[in-house]
């Protein structure tokens, strides 16, 4: 096969488009399409001081390197800053994080790692020996999320790039459509989320496939960690991820076509959202007046493990407060629920937005 761009001998077929290529082809290709997707989603402003969310996996290296030679290439004249969260996993994080910091070396952008242990007094692997493997990507999911957000204000960062690709808009997208959660499902398309808040985030390689993303580090020998989380096979996340695969080896156009449709979904005037507040004990961004970090917290320090876990089911039609709709029908023949309290299907975890 030859390159569909030069005419060379091709090496590797873009998973994006399907077409052969050579490797030279490739690597300006896949600059470019990134290239493109910051243009065209406006997702930086000239001189913005940008915190990369570094974990040293493939995704965010990547994003890492490409991002310090657009910067250099376009004059985007962003001061990028590497941020690293610990999350306290032996083993795992440890080991990712030796990436990092040789990345902070070679690129010469400077890190700032962030600990669970100095921000909310328990590392994950003491977490998941209190909780057990049930509800682990929970616990992890908020408190990351919390996690970046501060260190990027430490940092003074305009805003937060994460190395979220396509496939992982593609799972999010049908996650959130499975458990029905519009707020979520109305954000976690956009390029940027959260522009409208103080800390903005956002994703230049939203269109970029994980395929494409392998080849690339592999052509530019960039140096990343590839082991994955030893919690993460627990994780619910990673039925989509199976469901979306097997989808694309039929058609590899499903994950842009998820994409789009999650893009054109609109919802209706009528349904309620959420309304976004600040969290009454620690001051962070919540649609609750105590946000999900400090409810997981306070079930960890007090024992309570299904403190921000479980949802108890709101006792509706108490006895004392039933209606009467026929006046023929008496209060005792009137059926309901049997369950008697919490059922398990209201236990439910969270799917952390981009």
């Amino acid at each position: 096969m030859k390159c569909y761009q030069c005419g060379e001998r091709a090496s590797v077929k873009c998973a994006k488009t399907n077409e052969p290529t050579c490797v030279a082809c490739f690597v300006k290709w896949f600059e470019e399409d990134v290239h493109k997707t910051i243009l065209t989603c406006s997702i930086f402003k000239h001189g913005e001081r940008v915190a990369i969310g570094a974990s040293g996996g493939k995704d965010s290296t990547v994003l890492a390197y490409v991002l310090n030679k657009l910067n250099r290439d376009y004059d985007y004249g962003l001061d990028l800053l590497l941020l690293s969260i610990d999350e306290g996993i032996t083993g795992y994080r440890d080991d990712s994080l030796k990436a990092v910091e040789r990345n902070e070396v070679e690129y010469g952008i400077p890190l700032t790692i962030v600990s669970y242990k100095d921000l909310y007094g328990w590392t994950m692997d003491e977490i998941v020996s209190k909780i057990g493997k049930k509800n682990n990507c929970t616990f992890c999911g908020v408190f990351r999320r919390q996690a970046l957000d501060r260190g990027a204000f430490k940092l003074g960062a305009a805003k937060i790039v994460t190395g979220h690709n396509a496939d992982d808009m593609a799972e999010t997208i049908l996650l959130n459509v499975l458990r029905g959660d519009v707020g979520r499902l109305q954000r976690c398309t956009n390029a940027i989320t959260g522009a409208d808040g103080t800390l903005p985030r956002a994703k230049p390689l939203k269109y970029s496939y994980e395929k494409d993303i392998v080849m690339y580090a592999h052509f530019k020998k960039l140096d990343y960690f590839c082991t994955e989380c030893i919690y993460a096979p627990n994780a619910y996340r990673n039925n989509a991820r199976v469901y979306v695969k097997d989808l694309e080896r039929v058609r590899p156009q499903v994950i842009l076509d998820l994409i789009r449709s999650g893009e054109s979904l609109a919802i209706r005037s009528e349904v309620e959202m959420p309304q976004v507040s600040n969290c009454t004990r620690c001051g962070y961004i919540s649609s609750q007046a105590v946000c999900k970090a400090c409810l997981l917290l306070e079930g960890l320090n007090t024992n309570d493990l299904t403190l921000g876990i479980s949802k108890k089911r709101k006792q509706k039609n108490k006895p004392e407060e039933k209606l009467i709709i026929n006046e023929a029908e008496k209060p005792e023949e009137r059926s309901g629920c049997s369950s008697g309290g919490n059922c398990g299907c209201d236990s439910n975890g969270v799917v952390v937005d981009f």
